[in-house]
């Protein structure tokens, strides 16, 4: 294996663990759900990416394969991790609002409320009678 190569996988391992270990950290340390969110899906889909990279660097270099299963695990993740995170911060932010889950206090501050036409879609509240509704008639 060249020097080039063997420099790029160091590099590409060294920075994917950083962003594992910081996204994870986040993960733990942070005090509110919305804040806990960041970790995953933004430092730790970098860090795995970044060793998926890596691995197909290494077998490049030293078998003269390329691998296509990596890129397309780098693919699904960064294409599902945000699309979860959104989903998560969807039944937070509905729980929050009908009192459901309490949360401590976030370092960001609370969220925003909605003015009175609703502009948030995730603060306007379910017709009642409807399953979504947790009201009563």
């Amino acid at each position: 294996m060249s020097l080039i190569a063997e420099i790029a996988v160091t590099v590409l391992l060294l920075l994917g663990a950083a962003f594992v270990l910081i996204g994870s950290w986040g993960l733990v340390r942070l005090p509110s759900t919305m804040e806990r969110l960041h970790g995953p899906t933004k430092a730790t889909t970098l860090g795995l990416g970044a060793l998926l990279v890596a691995s197909v660097v290494y077998f490049q270099a030293k078998l003269g394969v390329w691998t296509a299963h990596e890129l397309l695990i780098s693919l699904f993740l960064f294409i599902t991790a945000p699309i979860s995170a959104n989903m998560i911060a969807k039944v937070h932010l509905h729980r929050v609002r009908i009192g459901a889950v309490t949360e401590p206090d976030s370092i960001a501050g609370p969220p925003p409320r909605p003015t009175e036409q609703g502009d948030w879609a995730t603060f306007e509240a379910p017709a009642r009678d409807t399953p979504a509704s947790t009201a009563s008639s």
